[in-house]
């Protein structure tokens, strides 16, 4: 049975100048795959390490469903943890080491032997059972420790930036392979990582950390199509933002623009920055009728392979930004003066 794990005001203070985690309160649902997501020093491994009980609180509570486990020691929570290190024994075989939370909790050595074969298989090493660590690959490796996570049928498994050591094709090799395990086994998974894109890959939700608090939560596409602060909006994926001129007051004014806004993407009343995805821009000649736009110079032209990204000065300040154009779209060059408009409806109004 999946559980939901529920933070209640949760600090964790060292003394310093700023908690580590200040005051955070998220509820985890039964089965969801939630990934706390920031820079380092964001808060979210801490917080990772309280739900986990390796670290003690400050103040607030934990719940897994209605038991507060605040004060319980790390082996009392019954949770599988997966880490960057794998952390396997190198003197006992893949079978052995899958085995080994089994032994410790005594389960009968039929049954033992039964749950390993069917976790091998559920992580396709099948076949590998008698291999020692020091004779697999970083990623089978990290399927072994996966399996040894999830043998012992875990309330929750949690998952500290566990693709961390590996090179970016078998990274992303292994989230699909997270991902379906995650769908076959329907544990709650709450997994850590700095990763933007591996987040969005993954998540059902995400608790986006920034200085010990939560800046917003929500699933991938709302944190990206609707960030509701300058911070949201810049970790995750490129923006062009135009600083306003003054806040939101019913106008959207930078430089000498005055822009049409759609109240649906006003994320405060008092916004004070307009921010524009590089594949919402398009570039012209001219102004487009019924969008928002703004006079630039081309700066540079990107080939990324699938995309162009185009550099631009935009407005009379020169203001940085990025519009994304398709790899067989060459009539943009470096020098050309052009006109960046946008859909009014794919602007977004956040607070800086």
């Amino acid at each position: 049975m999946s559980t939901r794990i529920r933070l209640t005001d949760v600090t964790k203070d060292y003394g310093l100048a700023v908690p580590a985690v200040d005051n955070v309160s998220l509820t985890i649902e039964p089965g969801e795959f939630m990934t706390l997501l920031g820079p380092s020093g964001s808060g979210k491994t801490t917080t990772l390490n309280l739900i986990a009980g390796f670290e003690t609180l400050t103040a607030g509570t934990i719940a897994f469903d209605d038991a507060d486990v605040s004060t319980l020691p790390p082996h009392k929570r019954n949770l599988g943890m997966l880490f960057q290190n794998y952390a396997l024994f190198p003197h006992m075989t893949v079978a052995q080491n899958v085995a080994y939370p089994l032994r410790e909790r005594k389960v009968p050595k039929p049954d033992i032997t039964r749950r390993v074969a069917e976790v091998l298989d559920l992580v396709q090493l099948t076949g590998r059972d008698g291999h020692y660590p020091s004779q697999l690959s970083g990623g089978q490796q990290q399927r072994v420790a996966l399996a040894r996570a999830i043998v012992f049928g875990p309330a929750a498994l949690l998952l500290d930036e566990p693709l961390g050591a590996l090179d970016r094709n078998l990274r992303g090799v292994l989230q699909a392979e997270i991902h379906r395990i995650h769908q076959e086994v329907g544990t709650t998974f709450v997994f850590v990582t700095h990763d933007q894109e591996e987040a969005m890959n993954l998540s059902d939700r995400i608790a986006l950390f920034n200085n010990g608090k939560i800046e917003q939560v929500g699933t991938p596409e709302a944190l990206y199509q609707r960030p509701e602060t300058l911070f949201t909006a810049r970790f995750l994926g490129d923006s062009n933002v135009f600083p306003l001129d003054k806040p939101f007051d019913g106008k959207a004014v930078w430089e000498d623009s005055v822009w049409a806004v759609d109240p649906g993407t006003v994320a405060a009343p008092t916004a004070s920055a307009l921010v524009v995805r590089p594949e919402d821009m398009r570039l012209s000649t001219s102004s487009v009728p019924g969008t928002n736009s703004v006079g630039a110079t081309v700066r540079a032209v990107e080939y990324m392979g699938a995309y162009r990204t185009v550099v631009l000065a935009l407005g009379r300040s020169g203001l940085t930004g990025r519009a994304r154009l398709g790899p067989e779209d060459t009539a943009i060059a470096a020098g050309q003066t052009v006109v960046a408009s946008w859909p009014v409806a794919r602007q977004r109004l956040v607070l800086s």
